[in-house]
């Protein structure tokens, strides 16, 4: 090998250490929401950002807006159309039950950054096992904020709720429809601005978020609303297993560790700063909120327990949990998550809402 051969190899060996890696696995992430849903703007290039730090770029991630309604998510996922989703369980009725137990009403305040935290803790102990996300990996769990009554006229009490045409989704949310007597319209949270404004719906069963991400604030001017929600909403996020085979150990170990709690952190983060901002627009708008009072508090109180039990007995049977364990620890949880630090000072600077603290 001649001397100029030699100069050539060296140039090219240092070439390439000095380049950074070009990504070897690319994570297809299916997104159903809006593109300026927070889960878009803060959730995903969090994460992409995380795991390309944690892999030296050797993986990334590719966001693809609208590959399929929010229904087929888990499907399209375990089918490998996308390597990546988010669930949310409410959507998928009759499939999920003990992804109920963060959505009971707690009648205490705390932030979806820390249910997300707790309820993460609570899956990997408890709920993992029974295998309702069955042929797609679960790499972090979600909870929103408080779910609020939205309307077209001001309802203080309970009584005034019975009968009325209320938007709903699936889980605790539809269960609690039932137990208020409301005629509950199933309804994607889409639908909600066009439902309303024509009459067709008179509230709303939301999340503070939706006041200004659909337009909630603009139809219907009242709110009311009980200590920490009178229902929470359950996500996960999920991937395909055949992606952990485009990558080595060590980096599906990386990738790992920048999911499970720390991403369940974030997307409660995101839910927190997305209900702010919601408030936010309402209240420029001259929203009016109202606390349910202290007697309906109580039947409210009642209805819960009720719901609490009857799913505890039936998903202690059906799918062998000790639920009221699971919803114990859970509680415990929340405690010992809000004594920890947030997960806000990870978030890259350029992606913090103008909102956030």
């Amino acid at each position: 090998m001649n001397k100029t051969t030699n100069l050539m190899i060296g140039a090219i060996a240092a070439a390439t250490l000095s380049t950074p890696a070009l990504a070897q696995t690319t994570i297809t992430v299916s997104t159903w929401a809006g593109p300026n849903h927070g889960i878009n703007t803060i959730v995903w290039p969090t994460w992409k950002a995380w795991i390309e730090e944690a892999t030296e770029g050797r993986v990334t991630v590719d966001v693809i807006h609208d590959m399929g309604p929010p229904v087929s998510q888990m499907e399209m996922v375990a089918d490998g159309i996308a390597d990546a989703t988010w669930v949310f369980h409410g959507y998928n009725t009759g499939r999920f039950q003990l992804t109920k137990l963060p959505e009971f009403p707690t009648f205490q305040e705390f932030s979806s950054e820390n249910a997300s935290s707790a309820y993460w803790r609570t899956h990997q102990e408890y709920l993992a096992s029974a295998g309702e996300h069955r042929g797609v990996d679960v790499v972090a769990a979600g909870v929103h904020g408080p779910g609020w009554i939205f309307s077209s006229e001001q309802y203080d009490t309970l009584e005034d709720l019975k009968g009325k045409r209320i938007r709903v989704g699936g889980g605790v949310m539809g269960d609690l429809s039932n137990a208020l007597e409301l005629t509950g319209v199933a309804l994607p949270p889409t639908g909600v601005y066009e439902a309303g404004s024509q009459g067709v719906i008179d509230g709303a069963m939301l999340v503070p978020e939706g006041l200004r991400s659909f337009r909630v604030a603009e139809i219907f001017p009242y709110t009311l609303k009980v200590d920490g929600g009178f229902y929470r909403g359950s996500f996960t996020i999920v991937v395909n297993p055949m992606i952990w085979d485009e990558m080595s150990p060590e980096d599906r170990e990386a990738v790992e560790s920048v999911s499970g709690e720390r991403l369940s952190r974030l997307f409660g983060y995101m839910m927190d700063v997305s209900d702010v901002r919601g408030v936010d627009f309402a209240e420029e708008l001259g929203h009016t909120f109202t606390e349910l009072g202290d007697d309906d508090l109580n039947t409210l109180k009642s209805m819960s327990d009720n719901m609490i039990a009857e799913w505890a007995e039936s998903v202690s049977e059906n799918r062998n949990v000790d639920a009221m364990a699971a919803i114990e620890f859970y509680r415990e949880q929340l405690v010992a998550a809000a004594e920890e630090e947030s997960v806000s000072s990870l978030v890259p600077d350029e992606l913090v809402p103008d909102n956030a603290e």
